[in-house]
């Protein structure tokens, strides 16, 4: 599949949050209001 994907350049697409803002990430799936993948920005958890 990861094959796949880089022959065809396929990507998923992503949104960035920092840590403080996980509680509200969580709700917004809980509610079904999410289109992309939540990423952890890695510079908000210092």
């Amino acid at each position: 599949m990861l094959e796949f994907c880089g022959k065809d350049n396929i990507a998923c697409d992503i949104e960035m949050i920092r840590i403080d803002q996980i509680n509200a990430a969580y709700e917004r799936v809980v509610k079904g209001d999410v289109k992309y993948r939540f990423v952890i920005d890695k510079a908000s958890l210092k």
